[in-house]
């Protein structure tokens, strides 16, 4: 996920009218790397760290299931709890966090060094730990310098989402691959996941005897379907999100009715099937749908970048999922 700062907004559009009598300005435009001091690397790492130790905790509840034959929060587990007690059970949680952040560190990644490519100033990616079911509130980078044109910003805003995906997908399959058969685990769960298209359709080709919901998921294999669901959220057309930003480099005059209808559809998706789709609503209401000015808004985005949207919407589809989590009562 990328996030850009507004400030200097109106020095911009004054070098934007400029360079509309003069293109080759453009040409002249350069900005440095992106900061790397002491401070934001320390920053950075910090909260790296403090994700790996959230992420290893909930690693730990899946561990622990899995090794009981059961769905995740079937059994009366707290993971930070427990830890505190037997430190020793962070070590259960490895293979889901470092899958988890893997899979973010390459999504964050992806974007870093697609700014590098144009010039573009970012921070280092940071991560978010969180006392949430999956450990973390995700990643993001910072830009920190004018994006040029439509095809610098389309190229960062897919970036992320595609190395993400590449980096989810044989995890996923690997873990289903491996996965255990148990059936009626999530009978007795008090949290149901649900599934994404790619993993039925993984499921089906490479377990073709088994019923999805006999499957017990490998921690690996969660930490991919975590992944996948960051990647769907991402892909949102709307606003500064990924998906906002490829919509703005494609169509820039449309770029706020699309993101505000978008929004209004999370609304009887929350009614219909997952009271979460509320919460972003507001949060991507709040963060409202300004998007940063371009200095050359004119390029159109060539016919090769119009067909990798069409496949950030075919990776979109095999993410998405309506209800990804059912909380029993």
């Amino acid at each position: 996920m990328t996030n850009e700062n507004g400030h200097g907004q109106p020095a911009l559009e004054n070098l934007e009218r400029q360079m509309a009598y003069s293109p080759r300005a453009l040409e002249t435009v350069s900005y440095g790397p992106p900061p790397t001091g002491r401070r934001a690397l320390l920053i950075a790492a910090t909260l790296f760290a403090l994700t790996v130790l959230s992420t290893l905790a909930v690693g730990a509840q899946f561990a622990v299931a899995y090794a009981q034959d059961v769905a995740p929060f079937t059994r009366d587990f707290s993971p930070y709890g427990a830890l505190l007690q037997s430190p020793r059970l962070l070590l259960l949680g490895i293979p889901f966090s470092f899958t988890l952040m893997g899979i973010l560190l390459a999504h964050e990644l992806g974007h870093f060094f697609a700014c590098r490519y144009y010039g573009i100033a970012a921070s280092y990616p940071y991560f978010i730990p969180a006392p949430t079911l999956i450990g973390t509130m995700g990643a993001f980078i910072r830009i920190r310098s004018p994006i040029v044109n439509r095809k610098a910003l389309f190229d960062v805003g897919i970036a992320g989402p595609v190395v993400g995906f590449l980096f989810a997908l044989p995890a996923l399959a690997i873990a289903i691959s491996y996965s255990k058969v148990a059936a009626g685990a999530q009978r007795e769960a008090a949290i149901l996941f649900g599934d994404p298209l790619v993993m039925q359709l993984f499921t089906h080709w490479l377990r073709p005897n088994v019923v999805p919901h006999d499957l017990l998921l490998h921690p690996v294999g969660r930490a991919a379907w975590v992944g996948l669901f960051c990647t769907a959220l991402n892909l949102l057309p709307i606003g500064q999100l990924d998906g906002g930003h490829i919509l703005y480099s494609l169509s820039s005059d449309k770029h706020r009715r699309i993101s505000l209808a978008a929004v209004i559809l999370l609304i009887p998706l929350g009614k219909l099937f997952w009271n979460g789709w509320w919460m972003w609503a507001a949060l991507l209401l709040a963060l409202g749908f300004r998007h940063p000015v371009l200095l050359d808004r004119w390029e159109p985005i060539d016919a090769k970048r119009r067909m990798w949207a069409f496949v950030a919407v075919v990776i979109f589809t095999l993410c998405f999922m309506p209800a990804p989590i059912n909380v029993r009562s």
